[in-house]
């Protein structure tokens, strides 16, 4: 992720920090109705995360999985715990599992994607939120979407995706189902509208 980082090019604007959110004709079903939140853009390609697809697993049967919370314990997970989803972060390395989280949790490995967003992807900030001293506001993500040089470019180029600011609110959110709408919302788009003239310029 840090060698995507690099911005040594300034004439592309990065999207780091931003939503994309799949149009209707999206060709690719991985990405169908998805919105991904990318970590980092460079000229050298594109990394994020899809944050509204659920995995089957929950946070807290996911600690009970790795060993950090014995079976016993999950059910007193902290509140904060138990809220965390864990998403369907993309197609690559499906079995890595990364956090989203606020800005107000680091470590050596804490990778700052914004002034509010960080990445974090080792289970330490695991056993912290375990033990109630992690992050305010925190997704795990398995996986993750990788694009490489130009290739995000062109899908924006084919109408594959609209781009806006992230929004703080919606990437966090527990109900992961509403996050394809608010998302649109944030471009004033209604979902409903966008299917109807999908297709149509």
């Amino acid at each position: 992720m840090d060698a995507m980082k690099d911005r040594a090019d300034k004439s592309q604007p990065s999207l780091e920090g931003h939503f994309l959110i799949a149009m209707p004709g999206m060709e690719d079903e991985r990405f169908a109705r998805s919105v991904v939140y990318i970590c980092a853009h460079s000229p050298k390609g594109a990394m994020g995360f899809i944050i509204n697809k659920a995995q089957e697993i929950s946070f807290g049967a996911l600690l009970t999985q790795l060993g950090i919370v014995a079976d016993e314990d999950e059910i007193r997970l902290p509140a904060k715990g138990r809220e965390v989803s864990v998403c369907m972060g993309g197609p690559v390395e499906r079995g890595r599992g990364f956090v989203l989280h606020s800005d107000d949790y680091d470590s050596e490995s804490t990778v700052a994607v914004t002034d509010r967003v960080s990445l974090t992807p080792t289970l330490d900030i695991l056993k912290a939120i375990s033990a109630g001293i992690g992050p305010t506001s925190a997704m795990m993500a398995l996986g993750y979407a990788g694009w490489g040089e130009g290739q995000l470019e062109a899908e924006i180029a084919a109408n594959g995706w609209l781009t806006c600011e992230a929004d703080f609110g919606v990437m966090f959110a527990p109900e992961l189902d509403g996050k394809y709408s608010r998302a649109l919302a944030l471009l004033g788009v209604d979902p409903a509208f966008l299917n109807s003239e999908a297709g149509h310029a």
